[in-house]
């Protein structure tokens, strides 16, 4: 059965993943008054303990400090994720915070997280990394400090996180290509191309996607023309969408791999004329999304969720510090969101 006449999840929207706390970042235990300065979450032997001030506001039924430090909190896609932490925050009491750098600038992530850790601002800590690489280093420190992270959003699987709230964006990204090779149906596409597109192509979420991507097209004949990079300018991203689309009369099919870069080669789609010969497939449900769905000029759409991402990335952390529950991975899941669906589906902006 076609997932454009169905909801499809890669998996549940809220199953838990494989535990990670306690495999891939040791044992959990709480901070102790005996030893050295009892400020450190480093115990000697690779297992994580709670920072000494963090179980004092614990202990004094303190509102947890929880912050969400998102790559781009200008995207549009933060929106929906902000408001999914302002319902956790006022459900559980906690303070809750969307942070991070406009632009997407790693340096500065790294930087404000940094600020974080040293004055002891924040009790619980959820990252979506603009770069996986230069992210790694302060997740670590933020684990050894003792403050409990997570990721979200984007994975950085090789770090000291102690699990992840969001996609499997490999997977995703596998069933998006899938989808468009089953709407393209029987035509022929042998040696045609698909031309992908991406706000950020050195990201680690957009190299997972596309790898997914790449898996998916396996065995078609259908050539890939990217991912090209268009960044997050909304008018800078349609020119390098049009530029990059001039002179191609082979293209069946085009992707976008995220919220932005969809929007803006769907803008490029719906202007060419040619809307009834390329099949498109993104992600996200934008307002603009929603419109390019409706007119026919985007077949279909995937949604992660976002809003439930950052109320799942509120949830666990707080239920970690204040109910001991053991942290684990959630899967925000993937909405296939088509013409016929459309009206059920949440706009996430």
């Amino acid at each position: 059965m076609s997932p454009r006449t169905l909801l499809r999840s890669l998996t549940a929207a809220t199953a838990v993943a494989a535990a990670l706390a306690l495999t891939g970042c040791g044992a959990v235990t709480s901070a102790d008054s005996s030893g050295s300065s009892g400020d450190s979450g480093s115990s000697g032997d690779g297992s994580f303990r709670l920072a000494s001030y963090i179980q004092d506001r614990v202990d004094a039924d303190k509102p947890m400090r929880i912050k969400l430090s998102y790559h781009d909190p200008s995207l549009a896609f933060a929106t929906p994720i902000g408001a999914g932490m302002d319902r956790a925050g006022d459900e559980f009491g906690a303070e809750v915070q969307l942070i991070g750098p406009t632009g997407g600038d790693a340096g500065k992530q790294v930087s404000e997280i940094q600020t974080l850790i040293q004055q002891k601002a924040v009790d619980g800590l959820a990252v979506s990394s603009a770069s996986s690489d230069a992210l790694k280093p302060v997740i670590s420190q933020a684990y050894k400090a003792g403050i409990p992270i997570i990721s979200f959003n984007t994975d950085n699987p090789d770090s000291e996180q102690m699990g992840f709230v969001g996609q499997d964006l490999k997977g995703s990204g596998k069933a998006q290509a899938e989808q468009l090779r089953e709407d393209l149906g029987d035509s022929d596409v042998n040696g045609r191309s698909v031309v992908v597109f991406s706000v950020d192509t050195g990201a680690g979420w957009s190299h997972d996607r596309f790898s997914g991507f790449e898996e998916g097209l396996e065995g078609s004949g259908l050539k890939i023309v990217g991912p090209v990079n268009v960044g997050n300018e909304p008018n800078a991203a349609y020119n390098t969408v049009e530029s990059t689309m001039s002179g191609k009369k082979d293209v069946v099919a085009v992707a976008g791999l995220d919220c932005c870069s969809t929007t803006a080669a769907a803008k490029w789609v719906a202007g060419s004329g040619r809307a009834d010969t390329i099949t498109m497939g993104g992600f996200d449900l934008l307002t603009q999304t929603a419109e390019y769905i409706d007119k026919g000029v985007l077949d279909f759409t995937i949604s992660q969720n976002p809003t439930e991402q950052g109320y799942q990335a509120v949830k666990v952390l707080h239920d970690f510090l204040t109910r001991g529950t053991e942290i684990k991975g959630v899967d925000t899941g993937a909405q296939f969101i088509t013409a016929d669906t459309l009206d059920s589906a949440t706009v996430e902006d």
